[in-house]
């Protein structure tokens, strides 16, 4: 049957619209073997028109980039924090180019979403600053990816990032796990494309500015050509291949990009570690509810 909407939840809104569209020549063929069905229908809000599914496919299709982002930035099995900058950067343009369309309420309904996207990420002092180390440390991107997507900004950006860079220190504990881990999650056919266009433009650049100067206080880093953007880049398998190259760095990866974007992850840890510490088990020891915990996450990500 089909979901109903809730208008707090979009990802919701675009799993109804999925379903929805799937019923379109459903309708029509009710139509021709009930004649009630359109009597029916008239005494509430109608029988959905040919606008009507053709707005719902818009729409469908634009939510989609927006649920597949969730989805990707969201995982726990495999790192996200060097993703999330530049799924933010699709994002401003899907909205940009949104704010053209012709259909005014689908026109009004981007501009709401753009300012309130501007009010929490459209200044550079309301960004979290991990965000865009974690670009750096992925080879692929490095300084010149952010510059590209967000310019206007970077003078600041880079005054930020080296100073992190000078005084980084790693922590007492390492928070990486040595486990194989799945690299990405598959894009469909509108993410693909999207991807496609950052790429090209970002090449594009490229060209333009190859002559600039880049000196820098990651120079042995910076300087060497970025990795080709690829889907199922390994980045950990990157800087542990590299590692002796770039001993310090690739410590900092090791810390930096285990920190996962959602805190979803984090906050079903304490869950799961507050029903193996009830009140039968009160007095289990700090390591052995670790071990529970890994164990508990081990088994459950190998039956999967």
């Amino acid at each position: 049957m089909l979901c109903l909407d809730v208008c707090t939840r979009w990802n919701l809104t675009y799993l109804m619209l999925d379903t929805a569209q799937n019923f379109e020549r459903a309708f029509e063929r009710f139509e021709e073997k009930d004649t009630n069905f359109r009597a029916e229908l008239e005494r509430g809000e109608g029988r959905p028109s040919v606008d009507d599914w053709a707005n719902v496919r818009d729409l469908r299709d634009f939510l989609e980039h927006f649920y597949e982002v969730t989805l990707r930035i969201s995982g726990t099995s495999y790192v996200t924090s060097n993703n999330f900058f530049d799924e933010l950067s699709e994002i401003d343009i899907l909205l940009r180019d949104a704010q053209l369309n012709s259909n005014v309420d689908f026109n009004f309904m981007a501009i709401k979403m753009k300012e309130k996207y501007d009010n929490y990420l459209g200044d550079i002092d309301k960004m979290n600053l991990f965000m865009f180390v974690a670009c750096v440390l992925d080879p692929r991107q490095k300084l010149k990816y952010p510059e590209f997507a967000l310019s206007e900004m970077m003078q600041k950006l880079k005054e930020s990032l080296y100073e992190f860079f000078d005084e980084y220190k790693p922590p007492l504990h390492s928070t990486c796990s040595q486990l194989s881990l799945p690299t990405h999650v598959s894009l469909g056919e509108p993410q693909q494309k999207m991807k496609r266009r950052m790429q090209a433009l970002y090449q594009k650049r490229e060209l333009e500015i190859c002559g600039e100067d880049k000196t820098s206080k990651l120079d042995k880093y910076l300087v060497e050509a970025n990795e080709e953007f690829v889907e199922d880049f390994d980045i950990l398998l990157w800087w542990k291949v590299n590692s002796p190259r770039f001993p310090t760095l690739s410590k900092m990866a090791r810390d930096v990009l285990a920190i996962p974007v959602f805190t979803v992850s984090s906050e079903f840890a304490f869950s799961t570690g507050g029903r193996m510490l009830d009140q039968y088990k009160s007095s289990l020891t700090l390591k052995i509810v670790q071990a529970l915990v890994c164990t508990q996450d081990w088994i459950r990500k190998s039956s999967s």
